[in-house]
């Protein structure tokens, strides 16, 4: 049975109506970090496991809650997150390695509020970042990620627009 999976980043302590009706009829929500107010995860769909890691504006309580990296299988996909990623073919100080010595099939990351879906030839490894839900920083639109992991493979990918930063 696939699993459903939304992904979101960069909600910098802000989440509306609109993501947390897209997350009610997933099976796992990840977050690629800089959560901000834990009151985000707190007020996500209830029932629903939350995969995370911390980024670089969380603070000690979100550090406690999530790690740096985190490194899972589900569905057969060999999943990789961090927050800081960089994006193909540069990627942040010590990724690449990590991706090489880990055997991740996906890479997720957020940091940069843009969203990207990238295949790395090189890595053999998909890189996502879902872009950012929150309305801090410079993207022009908000942005997450559906998709399901079916069988070690990654299927029905969407790129979910949430509307404009700054408007509610």
């Amino acid at each position: 049975m696939p699993q459903k999976i939304g992904l979101i980043s960069d909600s910098h302590s802000y989440i509306d109506h609109k993501t947390l009706e897209y997350l009610q009829n997933v099976d796992e929500i990840w977050h690629a970090g800089d959560v901000g107010d834990l009151q985000v995860i707190d007020s996500l769909p209830k029932g629903i496991p939350v995969r995370g890691v911390f980024g670089n504006i969380d603070d000690q309580e979100v550090q406690e809650r999530f790690p740096e990296w985190n490194e899972f299988t589900l569905e057969g996909v060999k999943v990789l997150m961090t927050h800081i990623g960089g994006k193909p073919p540069r990627y942040a100080k010590g990724v690449k390695i990590r991706i090489r010595e880990s055997k991740a099939q996906v890479l997720i990351c957020g940091h940069s509020h843009i969203c990207k879906v990238e295949f790395d030839r090189e890595l053999n490894c998909l890189y996502m970042n879902p872009g950012a839900i929150g309305q801090q920083g410079f993207h022009q639109t908000r942005t997450m990620l559906l998709f399901d992991l079916d069988q070690g493979k990654i299927t029905n990918l969407k790129v979910v627009e949430l509307g404009k930063r700054g408007r509610v």
